[in-house]
């Protein structure tokens, strides 16, 4: 991982995280529109990132999504995951913050945010703690707290659960 900011106080604010919130395209997949010939989209997911996602919702800590694209493989991923908080077709994704805050009760600083590209920076920047990937928007990248070592849809994710992870472990 690559702290853009202290190292320490990422650790810190890691401790309070007690919701997770992620980006589809370019966080859980590489950032690729896949269609087929009939016009099906198809994406690619990471077994590494789906199995870090079950560990930290199995230590009470909930994961959800929210995406500006609508796509049913996205709606099964997240049921095949377990994932209630799914905000799908949302290109206004600090409204969608502000809506989850108020139907969880869950303070801004309280929730980390993994996103990749301008239309996640508003929420990048509220959120308690903020990652990214190494292909994320430069100005993305200059705005969170921490960016992975691995790419969206690369295990990027599990790195971040990890880290909540570990962490809380050593608190």
């Amino acid at each position: 991982m690559i702290f853009t900011s202290n190292k320490e106080q990422a650790i810190a604010s890691a401790n309070k995280i007690k919701l997770l919130l992620l980006d589809v395209d370019g966080i859980l997949t590489d950032g690729k529109l896949y269609f087929s010939n009939s016009g099906e989209e198809i994406k690619a997911f990471h077994s590494l990132d789906g199995h870090g996602i079950k560990m930290l919702m199995s230590t009470g800590i909930p994961v959800g999504i929210i995406t500006g694209r609508k796509s049913n493989i996205v709606s099964k991923r997240a049921a095949d995951l377990g994932i209630d908080i799914l905000y799908q077709g949302r290109e206004d994704k600090i409204d969608v913050l502000r809506e989850i805050i108020a139907n969880t009760g869950i303070d801004a600083n309280a929730i980390a945010y993994a996103g990749d590209d301008l239309p996640d920076l508003p929420v990048l920047q509220a959120v308690g703690l903020s990652f990214s990937v190494p292909g994320g928007h430069p100005d993305v990248i200059d705005a969170v707290h921490v960016v992975t070592t691995r790419s969206g849809g690369e295990g990027a994710v599990r790195e971040v659960t990890d880290f909540i992870l570990n962490a809380q472990a050593n608190n």
